[in-house]
């Protein structure tokens, strides 16, 4: 299928550290989303796609429906966004489903972006059914049937207890994870929080990644270091705090679209590119 687009750029929406299962070779990316094998590449304003997944499919998980203009303008609210904005134009966040993405993330605590890469993929294989010669993400039946020492064999290492456990509870109906998209942020949040393995990061990115709370923004080790060096008059408070003050600030400062702003400076960081030189020294007015 082709589907005409704008203001979108598939290399950087999904070379930008938010998904982790999609591979590159040539001029075609490769991912499995919803068990369907999908190949997709891009020719000019158009979107190029093979899968048997249906159109609507492809542009909810791509956010195709999401009003870039609108974002941008919200965002865009300084020099070093500005910039940012122009670097990655057409970067967006994707839609995950929200199993996965919660596995996913829980499984990244502490290992780099490869390293995760090569966790999923091997538990992918050893629980996931083959697709011709990729595999659909495991469910959370199958996994709740394994055992820790079997899951430590994809390289998950002390991951496994509570992604184990996590499996557990959702096949056993004790974690929902329908309820976030009925919740406000805050109390979503709080709700993922309070399963074990859950902390703060890997919340925030389930809820920007998987429910559309959009002003989620994940705070880890890149966005701790960028938001000190362009933001950082603003992050006042005790250093036990700063992940809740730079999140906090985000929201005040970027609005409703804080997540998008944070892709974008989490991109600025693992792209290679530090050539971001502006500082912010503005009044906040929003």
């Amino acid at each position: 299928m082709h589907i005409r687009t704008k203001d979108f750029d598939l290399d950087s929406t999904l070379d930008c550290g938010q998904v982790f299962r999609w591979q590159h070779s040539g001029e075609w990316w490769t991912g499995v989303v919803r068990g369907h094998i999908v190949r997709a590449r891009q020719d000019g304003w158009n979107l190029v796609v093979d899968t048997s997944l249906d159109r609507d499919s492809i542009v909810r998980y791509f956010r195709l429906d999401d009003d870039m203009p609108g974002i941008y303008s919200r965002i865009n609210t300084d020099p070093v966004m500005d910039d940012l904005i122009h670097r990655f134009m057409g970067l967006r966040l994707i839609r995950q489903e929200p199993w996965e993405c919660l596995i996913s993330y829980m499984a990244s605590s502490c290992k780099s972006i490869p390293n995760i890469k090569d966790s999923i993929s091997n538990l992918c294989r050893q629980y996931g059914d083959d697709q011709s010669g990729d595999f659909s993400f495991p469910t959370a039946e199958v996994l709740a049937r394994t055992s820790e020492s079997r899951l430590k064999e994809t390289k998950l290492g002390f991951r496994s207890a509570n992604i184990l456990e996590v499996a557990r509870k959702v096949d056993r109906g004790e974690l929902d994870l329908g309820a976030p998209f009925e919740l406000e942020y805050r109390e979503a949040k709080e709700l993922l929080m309070g399963v074990r393995g859950i902390g703060p990061k890997i919340a925030d990115c389930v809820l920007l990644f998987s429910y559309d709370k959009l002003e989620a923004f994940p705070v880890d080790t890149h966005i701790f270091s960028v938001m000190n060096e362009h933001y950082g008059r603003f992050l006042v408070g005790p250093k036990s705090r700063q992940s809740d003050i730079i999140g906090e600030f985000a929201r005040s400062y970027f609005g409703q679209y804080a997540g998008y702003a944070q892709q974008y400076l989490f991109y600025s960081r693992i792209s290679g590119d530090n050539s971001l030189t502006h500082s912010v020294d503005c009044k906040i007015t929003r």
